[in-house]
């Protein structure tokens, strides 16, 4: 269903905001300058074995100024929704600039902020692929189906505790810029959750199993009947969960893995999404959020895995997280190319850093998450591409001899040059001769990078490919966080090393 800008937000002056913006900013000798006006409602519903046991729904509204002035960045932000308060907090954004110079000449640098060029998008509007608002629908309906879903998992044997949380979100964002951009956007999200724990009274020991529904970019509908089967999974786990309490801890050593999109998706995120964000392989994240092992001398030569291997990065993928017609520079969403046929050969970037690194055009990487903080290099919807007439996720493990499945995210570790890793998962199952021979516990999977890419050897069909994803990625100082989604087949990898995470910890 196709929606309108939502009118409220259109109410706004967000026009006559801008040109007095833009205006002082060009007055007091700006070379660039952008103005951005956000409205931002998130909530969150959480129930405890049915019963509600919290919840949340704030909206953020204001607006930023962003310039550059004498070759650095200045950038200010305010809520006085008047002409004269959008002039004022231009005013504060150059007077930035103007010290951060100083600042700059002081250290010893001639470094100038450079913006690489990008077409001018005049009167753009963009609505994000959903068709029910989530807020358009009463809190007690929320809670309700939320409940029901609760008590299905509690009816069934062995199921001692469910928790249950849905989060939304429903952004509004005008963007106007010197240039003479102007776009004005509407983004819906929504992410359901339900974990279900049991407990053995005898012993003590206790495990918990999750639904693997991804969030994603849609509305109420989710929920309901479109993008994901509810019923199916909510039968499942009880048996699942009841299983995996019975299995055997996994003996350590080298296995074949058949990896499912529902865990795949946040290796991408870790060992792909964040090595490839070229601030970070540049250095400029490195006192917060790391640097990259993919560095910029090595686009064109790094063998980051086996050539079956290509990911995109893409803001344009419908119902993704990442997903806009506009990043917060103006700069109109893109596909493109990461790793082909298991080389480097492209980065996620903001309009500085193509500038600075001689890249050309920006491939729309620049958002914040507020209205309060600046734009930073955040990251892209990175998918791995599935083989056009690749196998099923059965015909895969029907390859492997000795072998485990892995399901679900879970924990996860990182080194900061997104090298060195391991990851565990919500279910595992034991592969013999090409069929699933039941779950075991304790398992993580642990290489390097391109050890682990390069150990790949099929990856599925269009048929296996889902889109994950997260509400919560984090980077910058002052912290943000951004939704992102990865896309994914289930995949073949040989030959990988497996922990026993109570081994592990033992030591």
């Amino acid at each position: 269903m196709a929606h309108d800008i939502d009118q409220s937000f259109l109410a706004l002056p967000l026009r006559a905001l801008a040109d007095a913006a833009l205006a002082r900013a060009r007055a007091l000798g700006a070379d660039h300058a952008d103005f951005r006006l956000e409205r931002i409602r998130n909530a969150s519903w959480r129930l405890r074995d049915a019963k509600p046991s919290g919840g949340s729904d704030t909206t953020d509204l204001g607006y930023a100024v962003r310039v550059v002035h004498g070759g650095s960045w200045g950038f200010a932000s305010g809520v006085d929704l008047t002409m004269d308060g959008a002039a004022r907090v231009a005013s504060q954004a150059v007077a930035m600039a103007q010290l951060s110079a100083k600042v700059i000449e002081a250290a010893g640098s001639d470094e100038r902020v450079e913006l690489a060029d990008e077409p001018v998008h005049a009167d753009r509007t963009w609505v994000s692929a959903y068709d029910v608002d989530p807020f358009a629908v009463p809190d007690e309906e929320k809670a309700a189906l939320l409940a029901d879903f609760s008590e299905r998992l509690l009816r069934a044997e062995g199921v001692a505790h469910v928790d249950a949380s849905l989060l939304a979100v429903h952004e509004n964002k005008f963007y106007a810029d010197t240039a003479g951009t102007t776009t004005t956007q509407q983004r819906v999200r929504i992410h359901p959750q339900l974990t279900a724990v049991a407990v053995d009274s005898k012993t003590g020991e206790f495990d918990s199993m999750r639904t693997i529904a991804p969030p994603t970019g849609r509305g109420w509908e989710y929920l309901t009947g479109t993008g994901w089967d509810w019923d199916s999974e909510l039968e499942q786990i009880p048996a699942l969960l009841a299983e995996k309490m019975r299995a055997p801890s996994v003996q350590a050593g080298r296995y074949d893995l058949v990896v499912d999109p529902s865990n795949l998706w946040l290796t991408i995120h870790e060992s792909i999404g964040h090595a490839t964000e070229l601030d970070r392989a540049l250095g400029y994240e490195a006192a917060y959020a790391g640097t990259s092992f993919a560095t910029f001398d090595q686009l064109g030569k790094l063998r980051y895995g086996s050539s079956i291997m290509n990911v995109t990065g893409d803001r344009t993928a419908e119902h993704g997280l990442a997903t806009i017609g506009y990043d917060d520079e103006g700069v109109q969403a893109q596909s493109w190319d990461l790793v082909k046929d298991g080389t480097l050969v492209g980065y996620q970037l903001d309009r500085r850093i193509a500038k600075l690194t001689g890249l050309g055009r920006s491939n729309g990487c620049a958002f914040a998450d507020s209205p309060g903080h600046v734009p930073v290099q955040r990251m892209a919807n990175v998918s791995l591409q599935p083989d056009p007439g690749g196998l099923s996720t059965e015909d895969l493990i029907g390859g492997v001899e000795r072998g485990i499945y892995v399901v679900g995210d879970r924990s996860w570790s990182i080194d900061m040059q997104r090298y060195n890793f391991q990851f565990t998962g919500q279910r595992f199952f034991k592969i013999e001769n090409g069929r699933l021979a039941g779950q075991l516990r304790d398992v993580a999977y642990q290489a390097t990078t391109t050890e682990f890419w390069g150990s790949m050897e099929k990856v599925g069909g269009p048929q296996t490919y889902v889109l994950g994803g997260a509400f919560n990625c984090g980077k910058a100082q002052p912290g943000q966080v951004a939704a992102v989604s990865h896309g994914c087949p289930s995949a073949l990898f040989r030959d990988v090393n497996i922990l026993n995470t109570t081994q592990e910890a033992g030591r």
